[in-house]
């Protein structure tokens, strides 16, 4: 018990030492030891390091899973060391829905059918944003939060133990500058001449108290500056520590990108074949009115245009159940109209799905033109001496 509270006793004497410390040296009346510039540059690159891995860490999180809800029920799961429960994604969910809707309005309808279509590629984007974020949780997320809750609390542990190093190395020369001003003071009050003897003994008895108290002092500087060296190289070693985290955090970047690359390559790739599914059976679904819309499609034909339509298109016999300008029509006989051609830039790649239709490459430069009665999402191109259906979303039309 006596231990115990001597311990105490010193702990507090030490930490009211420190505090008087800092507490001068706030208001400039206490010298400061100064580290030197490239250990200062090194705190500095260490705090910034945590400030913006903090910041990245926590916006990939936004990133990965928008809902605030559910970020803080993941954080709850992971710090009660509990597994987090399979969550549905967006599309997934979307997906379920559309199915559903077919169900229940008529799979076999034109509506129907397409919302199967879509809700089968809505559910492959949800099983590629499920891998996604699986990929990013492990290779990226997992590391930067490794460093901050355990390389930074090491750095940072260490720098609070050499900040109070620092403080004790301080209030010791404090002490020793205050114990030599003393001898000199008190070295400097005897007077030879002095008639009574016993002012001078006095005098000489405090000089020799303060000369033990300024050894005191200068050995306890010595070991307050052992320590505080000690403790700077250990703290230096951690923060150059930081160059190794900047080459992991670099790694684990690079892995995060091409995660991110092969989740948008898988979207792009399924909402291309979803379009291509879509677009070789609008004309089929649609051929030119939607069902049950007793309005036409488009404005009403002036004389003029039906003459240069039945000029420009021959008449050819159609087959039962399509629609004229979709199949029957061969589009090698199709002459272009004498105006109202114009250029295109192909903004993506795209494979023909049948004879009718021109395959395109991404940046070329085609010429394209509607004719009379076209479904609006299409149009004819022209490349050399071929020629094909096109589809509208991927052209940028130029003039």
């Amino acid at each position: 018990m006596d231990f115990n509270m001597k311990k105490l006793a010193s702990d507090a004497g030490i930490f009211f030492t420190r505090a008087v410390q800092f507490t001068e040296e706030k208001f400039g009346q206490a010298e400061k030891t100064e580290l030197d510039a490239h250990f200062e540059n090194l705190l500095a690159r260490a705090d910034s390091t945590k400030n913006w891995t903090e910041k990245i860490l926590r916006q990939t999180e936004v990133l990965l899973q928008p809902n605030p809800s559910a970020r803080v029920e993941e954080f709850l799961y992971e710090k009660l060391d509990r597994k987090v429960p399979s969550r549905v994604t967006n599309g997934e969910l979307l997906a379920q829905y559309m199915s559903e809707a077919a169900n229940e309005l008529g799979p076999e309808t034109p509506y129907g059918k397409t919302l199967i279509k879509v809700g089968e590629t809505e559910k492959r984007l949800g099983a590629a944003e499920r891998d996604f974020i699986h990929s990013a949780s492990i290779n990226f997320l997992t590391p930067l939060r490794n460093f901050l809750e355990g390389d930074w609390r090491t750095i940072s542990k260490e720098r609070r133990i050499l900040q109070n190093r620092r403080l004790d190395l301080d209030a010791c020369k404090a002490r020793l500058k205050k114990a030599k001003a003393a001898e000199a003071k008190a070295a400097a009050v005897p007077d030879f001449q002095e008639t009574r003897p016993r002012n001078y003994i006095l005098s000489a008895s405090a000089s020799a108290l303060w000369s033990d108290e300024v050894d005191k002092a200068e050995q306890e500087l010595r070991v307050a500056q052992t320590e505080f060296d000690r403790q700077a190289e250990v703290t230096r070693l951690l923060l150059e520590g930081i160059s190794s985290t900047h080459v992991n955090h670099l790694r684990c970047l690079q892995e995060f990108v091409e995660s991110q690359a092969t989740y948008y390559a898988q979207c792009y790739r399924h909402m291309l074949d979803l379009q291509k599914q879509l677009g070789s059976t609008q004309g089929v679904i649609f051929p030119g009115t939607f069902v049950g819309n007793t309005e036409p499609a488009s404005s009403p034909l002036s004389a003029a245009s039906l003459a240069t339509a039945a000029a420009t298109i021959p008449v050819v016999p159609t087959v039962a159940g399509m629609p004229p300008t979709e199949t029957a029509l061969s589009l090698d006989d199709v002459a272009p109209p004498a105006s109202g051609t114009r250029k295109a830039r192909v903004l993506y790649d795209y494979e023909a799905a049948d004879s009718n239709e021109l395959a395109l490459l991404a940046d070329e430069l085609i010429t394209v033109y509607s004719l009379p009665g076209m479904d609006p999402d299409w149009l004819i191109g022209e490349r050399g001496n071929r020629k094909g259906k096109v589809p509208v979303t991927y052209l940028e039309l130029l003039s």
